[in-house]
This record gives structure tokens, C-alpha cells and sequence, in this order.
């Protein structure tokens, strides 16, 4: 069993920096006093780096390989208009089994919810889009040709029109359920970023 004796949050940073050279200059009190450290943070007297592999890549020249673009396997049509990409927020991980049970986390955001355009909001028919920016207001159905979801809705300028986010965290509004099995060729990954969806609010 492992000796989980940690007096507080700043020592546990304390030792992931002694153990990895990344982070070897991130401490709370750095935190504290800077608001923020972008990492890799090598020493105690680092600045930051503005962006990871600041003047070179760490095996020398990067690695360039050139691909033929391939086209979605499905696009926005009349009868899906929208294009649903999915992704992580800052305060889950994965699909929340752990970070879930976390009574600050959950706090943060409690809930799923898709993040549309207020032009889009307006089109389908959300009362006020343009009045409620970056809150979460009403509830609406998200369905493709494989299933649907009922969610809240967060309408911001940030997301591009024609286009809708939602978070993959939450299990009784799961997001993966609507995407698309088609495999990249080369990876055979599935086509988790890009499907076709049709969001109408719920009355």
C-alpha cells in the first residue's frame, strides 16, 4: 500500500517536480505568486515556455509525413445540418468515472451540455440566443442517424457556426453514442470528431 501522507496539495506538487524534469520549476508558491507556469518549467529560476518544443523537437528535426486529405465519412445535410465534434473539458477525465466522484470537480461543471454558435441558436429556434451568451439555458435534443441525446445547451460566440461541441464526460448524455464507427485508414481510429447532427430544443 502506498504512504499517502501528504500534508497538502502544494507537496504532492512538490514531489511530482522532484521526480520529473518537466515540471522540475512548478511549485504552488511559483503558482501563487505568477497565476500560472506553462510547462516544461526545467528549473526553479525557468520562465516558462510558451509552447512545448520551443526551438527544436526533443528527438532533433521534426518528422513531416505527407497524407491525401480524405473527406469526412459524413457531412452536415439538410436533414443533420450541424457538425458534432466532441472533446475533454479541464475538469473531467475521460468518460468521469473518477473525476466525477470529485465533489469540487462536479461543482465546476455538474452536467453535459452542447455548445452551439448564437446564429445557430437563433435558426433552431432558442428563444433569446443572442441575450444569454456562455450560459447554460433550456434543453435540447442532439440526434443522428445512430442516436440522440437530450442535454443543455451553452451558447457561445467561441464555437464556429454550423458546428456543435459536446463534451464526452457524462454517461447519461453520451456523446460517443452519436458519432461515427468509420475507421481512419492508416490508424484505424474511429471517426469520433466529425458526424452529422440535427439539435432541436426540447419543449
Amino acid at each position: 500500500q502506498y504512504g499517502w501522507d501528504y500534508s497538502s496539495p502544494a507537496e504532492i506538487m512538490s514531489e511530482i517536480a522532484s521526480l520529473t524534469p518537466i515540471y522540475g520549476g512548478v511549485s504552488y508558491e511559483r503558482l501563487e505568486e505568477l497565476g500560472f507556469l506553462q510547462w516544461p518549467v526545467p528549473t526553479p529560476d525557468h520562465p516558462g515556455t510558451p509552447y512545448l518544443h520551443k526551438g527544436e523537437f526533443t528527438r532533433g528535426l521534426g518528422r513531416f509525413h505527407a497524407i491525401h486529405f480524405q473527406e469526412a465519412a459524413e457531412l452536415p445535410d439538410e436533414e443533420y445540418p450541424f457538425i458534432l465534434t466532441t472533446g475533454r473539458l479541464m475538469f473531467h477525465w475521460h468518460t468521469g468515472t473518477m473525476t466525477r466522484r470529485s465533489e469540487k470537480l462536479e461543482q465546476e461543471v455538474p452536467e453535459a451540455y452542447v455548445e452551439m454558435h448564437p446564429d445557430d441558436a437563433e435558426r433552431i429556434g432558442l428563444d433569446g440566443a443572442r441575450q444569454r451568451p456562455e450560459l447554460v439555458e433550456g434543453r435540447v435534443r442532439v440526434s443522428s442517424r445512430r442516436g440522440e441525446i437530450e442535454l443543455g445547451v451553452r451558447i457561445t460566440p467561441r464555437i464556429r457556426p454550423g458546428v456543435v461541441f459536446i463534451p464526452f464526460h457524462f454517461a447519461e448524455a453520451a456523446a460517443n453514442a452519436l458519432t461515427h464507427a468509420a475507421l481512419d485508414p492508416i490508424a484505424k481510429i474511429p471517426e469520433y470528431k466529425v458526424c452529422a447532427v440535427r439539435v432541436e430544443p426540447v419543449r
